[in-house]
C-alpha cells in the first residue's frame, strides 16, 4: 500500500467532532416474525475510530448496517449521528446526513465503467443539479410535489446550464482523487467496464462509489470475502488510509486476523445481542464468545482459548 499514491489531506480529509459519539445506537430492537434479529442493542462509535462488530453467522450484523443506513425500520430504540436523531429516515436522507456503506454481496454497475460507478456515489452531493433536494422531507408526501422537481431535475439534464457542467466537472475530478487512493488498482482502469475487472477490484469499486459520498462514518460489511491473503492484508493498509482521512469506520469482518490487527474496539454479538465489547484481544478471551463461536461453556474452564483463525473459521 505504501508505494500507492496517497491522497491530498485538502481533497478528502473529513472534519470530526472529538466532543459527542459519532454514532450512537439506543436499544435498537428489530424483529422478523419470533426471529429476534437485532435485541435492544446499544453501540457507541466515537469520531475516528475503527470498530469491528463480529459474530457467527445470523448473529445480527448486517441488519444492524439495515437498521443504521434506512433499509430496515426498527421496530423500537434511536440511532444517532453527530447528536442528530436519523431513525426511522430513509437511505437517501441518511446517505445525505453523512452514512456511506458496502455490501456483503458486490452490488456495482457492471455496464458501466469504473468512474461513472464511483460518480453515482456522489449525488447526494449533487447540488445545482438537483431540484429535489429543494423539496423538504416533511412535505414529499404532497401530492405532485415530487414529480414537479423530478421534471425539474430532467430539464436540467437536458439543458446543462453552466452551473450543471462546472458541478459535473468538479464531480468527475474528485472522483477521480478518490480513484487515486486505490493507486495502480483502479486509477488506469477508470474507464473499464466494470463487468471486466477482477473479482477484488470490483469490491474496491464498490467501496471507491462509498468514498465518493466524502461520508463521515463508513459501514463496511465484509470488505475482504473472498479475498486471498495478500489482498486481505491490502485492504486492511486502505482501512488504516481512511480513517487517517477522518472518516469513522464500523466494519463487519469474520476474518478475525485482520480484525485483531485493525479494531480499537471489538463488539460481538449473537442472537442479536451484544455479548461482549471490549479490545481485540479482551474480546477475543471472552468466555461468551468462544462458546458462540466454538459451542464451548464458560462452566468448563479448562477448555483452551482458540487462536483468532480458529474462532474465524467457526
Amino acid at each position: 500500500m505504501s508505494s500507492q499514491p496517497q491522497p491530498s489531506p485538502t481533497a478528502l480529509s473529513v472534519p470530526s467532532s472529538v466532543a459527542s459519539p459519532r454514532l450512537a445506537v439506543r436499544g435498537l430492537a428489530k424483529h422478523f416474525g419470533g426471529v429476534r434479529a437485532v435485541d435492544d442493542l446499544d453501540l457507541v462509535v466515537m469520531p475516528g475510530e475503527i470498530v469491528s462488530i463480529i459474530g457467527p453467522n445470523g448473529a445480527g450484523k448486517t441488519t444492524l448496517f439495515n437498521l443504521i443506513t434506512g433499509l430496515e425500520r426498527p421496530d423500537r430504540g434511536s440511532v444517532w449521528l453527530d447528536g442528530r436523531d436519523i431513525t426511522g429516515r430513509s437511505p437517501d436522507q441518511i446517505a445525505l446526513a453523512g452514512i456511506a456503506r458496502t455490501f456483503q454481496q458486490t452490488r456495482i454497475f457492471a455496464n458501466m465503467s469504473v468512474l461513472d460507478n464511483v460518480l453515482v456515489g456522489a449525488t447526494p452531493r449533487l447540488r445545482a443539479a438537483r431540484a429535489a433536494r429543494l423539496v423538504a422531507p416533511e412535505r414529499r408526501t404532497v401530492p405532485g410535489l415530487n414529480v414537479l422537481a423530478l421534471v425539474a431535475e430532467t430539464l436540467l439534464a437536458l439543458l446543462r446550464p453552466p452551473a450543471v457542467r462546472a458541478e459535473e466537472a468538479a464531480l468527475r475530478a474528485d472522483a477521480r482523487q478518490t480513484l487515486s487512493i486505490f493507486g495502480a488498482r483502479l486509477l488506469p482502469r477508470q474507464e473499464h467496464f466494470a463487468y471486466s475487472l477482477s473479482y477484488a477490484n470490483r469490491r474496491r469499486t464498490e467501496l471507491a462509489r462509498a468514498l465518493a459520498l466524502r461520508p463521515v462514518l463508513l459501514l463496511l460489511d465484509e470488505p475482504t470475502a473472498g479475498m486471498n491473503p495478500a489482498e486481505t492484508n491490502e485492504v486492511m493498509g486502505l482501512i488504516r488510509t481512511i480513517r487517517d482521512l477522518g472518516i469513522t469506520i464500523l466494519l463487519i469482518e469474520h476474518k478475525l486476523d485482520l480484525v485483531m490487527r485493525v479494531s480499537d474496539r471489538v463488539v460481538a454479538m449473537d442472537y442479536g445481542k451484544k455479548i461482549a465489547e471490549g479490545t481485540p484481544l479482551a474480546v477475543r478471551h471472552d468466555e461468551a464468545v468462544i462458546e458462540a463461536y466454538l459451542g464451548r461453556r464458560a462452566a468448563h474452564p479448562g477448555a483452551p482459548v482458540p487462536a483468532a483463525e480458529e474462532v474465524a473459521d467457526g
